[in-house]
């Protein structure tokens, strides 16, 4: 029996939506030398993640074997595949691989970091392989609701894996490379070892549409438009971004973009050539000299996020442009579970201006990038492989997909992050458990999950925030009264008396009893302090707030 094994350990994006990060090694145990493929990130929101601004795949585990790490394989330029790239490549400091667009993404995003350009490196299509060690590795092209998305062949001593990465089955997909069956079954016909699946979509019973569907009925609604036409997409999906533009120009429209990824995506896909004849723009300035009627922007925000274009216009003016009563907006784009509220929120200001709002309840206007469940066991069977592991999902879709997997033959388990799995021999095994968890960028800061920090803000959030201070001289006498001061608490509670007041009055009288042991020992008068605000607190507003003692002593 060989003391070398084959292993698959996803560190992000196994039980979840986002944050994909996914290892692969090779060796014998702990002795192995990896890959990883993609480094992606996922999106905070205001109830679990206050004030964050990224959440990421915690890589302790691969830093503290960084020295072991040969490469990073991105599939494709979406921010849960790419976005953390430039954050832990310093920590890593292996070379990035990925496809001439999705470089020059990766690029961009390490530029803003000060990491060196020759960090990234330009891979080409299939059949050129990456050697790193024991793998070899090959960019696949597969259709996805972005260019020049690939899944990964990686050949191994133990014989050939194949990472999906995010994918559909499109024949027409308008920008980028149409699924191509026969090169797939090329590749597959000496037999695949592993099938690392994307799961999103497992529960779609019915076959995905191409990204072609959807020209016609977006050119068909613009055509009618009597006002100013704005629409908003995912800026990544260049295929749907060029569709608007191009029904926006037949319909005499002049086109402008809004939007820095937007603008940023466009400007990637023109430079390396996946984006051709698109039509020309204009700029903020220059659209407001032209009539509202001929007028189509193209704008961030399809998520509802606060700071994109689309928020801007609903909120009023941007970039000197206006939204008004006859206007249309449309959403092509499918609003991710999580973001309702925020998209919701836009819906409602534009209609209170008199706009009227289109999204995709009618399944016209956008079509997903992942494939439905026949799509996903068309692959199946092109594939064949011994084992098929479900990926990009949360728990219930994996489960799902393992389920299918299962009965068609195929050897499947439902794997999470933090399972590293054995893929030797002629059985699916988990070798072992890592520990794994989220990172959050906070600010310009990295931050654990479990660090406190978030935990800490949200208790402020929910319950208010409380500062004491008092002053205390060399005898260890109290110098004047102690004082509060209260943040995001009610000004009076239940004895109309002022709140500050009632906490002032109850820390003197509990100083005023106060046994000198306690008055001479930091830790237990800040203690008894703490108690009390929270419990004058209770009885005043029924809230326990967070409490801050700050003790000065005279030496």
């Amino acid at each position: 029996m060989s003391s070398e094994r084959l292993i698959y350990l996803p560190l992000g994006g196994a039980g979840e939506i986002g944050m994909n990060a996914y290892v692969y090694g090779y060796g014998a145990p702990d002795k192995e030398r990896l890959i990883l493929v993609d480094l992606g990130v996922t999106f905070p929101d205001m109830d679990g993640t206050p004030g964050v601004d990224l959440i990421m795949p915690d890589m302790t585990w691969l830093k503290e074997r960084a020295d072991r790490l040969d490469g990073i394989f991105i599939t494709h330029a979406h921010e849960d595949h790419i976005g953390a790239v430039a954050h832990f490549y310093q920590a890593l400091g292996a070379p990035v691989y990925a496809r001439p667009f999705t470089a020059n993404i990766a690029r961009r995003k390490m530029d803003e970091f000060g990491h060196p350009e020759d960090a990234v490196r330009t891979v080409s299509a299939w059949p050129e392989q990456i050697k790193l060690g024991p793998f070899a590795v090959s960019f696949l092209p597969i259709s996805h609701s972005i260019p020049e998305s690939a899944s990964l062949v990686i050949d191994t001593p133990e014989g050939r894996v194949i990472h999906s990465g995010d994918f559909k089955l499109d024949a027409t997909p308008v920008v980028g490379e149409a699924f191509d069956p026969d090169l797939w079954a090329k590749v597959c016909k000496d037999g695949v070892r592993a099938l690392i699946c994307d799961s999103t979509n497992v529960f779609s019973p019915l076959a995905g549409r191409s990204e072609i569907t959807v020209g016609p009925e977006i050119v068909n609604l613009v055509s009618q438009a009597e006002g100013m036409v704005v629409a908003t997409t995912f800026a990544s999906n260049v295929a749907r971004v060029k569709t608007l533009a191009e029904a926006g120009a037949r319909a005499g429209r002049s086109i402008v973009l809004l939007g820095r990824a937007m603008r940023r995506m466009v400007e990637a896909a023109v430079e390396t050539g996946v984006l051709q004849d698109f039509p020309s723009v204009v700029s903020p300035e220059a659209a407001q000299d032209i009539p509202r009627e001929n007028l189509m922007l193209l704008v961030t925000g399809s998520q509802g996020e606060r700071r994109a274009a689309s928020a801007q216009l609903a909120r009023g003016k941007y970039l000197g442009l206006e939204m008004k009563e006859g206007d249309l907006f449309l959403f092509s784009s499918k609003t991710i579970p999580g973001n309702e509220r925020g998209v919701i929120r836009i819906i409602n200001a534009f209609s209170e201006k008199g706009v009227d709002v289109v999204d995709d309840s009618s399944g016209l206007y956008h079509v997903s990038g992942h494939a439905n469940r026949p799509d996903l066991e068309r692959l199946h069977a092109l594939v064949k492989p011994q084992i098929l592991i479900p990926m990009h999902g949360e728990h219930r879709h994996l489960r799902e997909h393992a389920r299918i997997a299962s009965d068609s033959g195929m050897q499947s388990m439902v794997v999470v992050n933090g399972m590293m799995m054995d893929l030797s021999g002629n059985e699916l095994r988990v070798a072992e458990y890592i520990e794994t968890g989220r990172t959050y960028l906070d600010g310009s800061v990295q931050i654990g999950a479990m660090d406190g920090v978030v935990r800490d803000r949200i208790r402020m959030a929910l319950n208010g925030h409380v500062t004491v201070t008092l002053i205390l001289d060399e005898e260890d006498e109290l110098l004047g009264d102690p004082w509060c001061e209260i943040r995001g608490l009610p000004e009076t509670g239940s004895s109309r008396a002022p709140l500050v007041e009632v906490m002032e009055e109850d820390l003197s009288q509990l100083l005023g009893r106060a046994k000198p042991k306690t008055l001479r020992d930091d830790d237990a008068l800040e203690e008894a302090l703490r108690r009390a605000i929270r419990q004058t607190a209770q009885s005043e507003i029924g809230k326990k707030p967070e409490v801050t003692i700050v003790i000065s002593r005279l030496a």
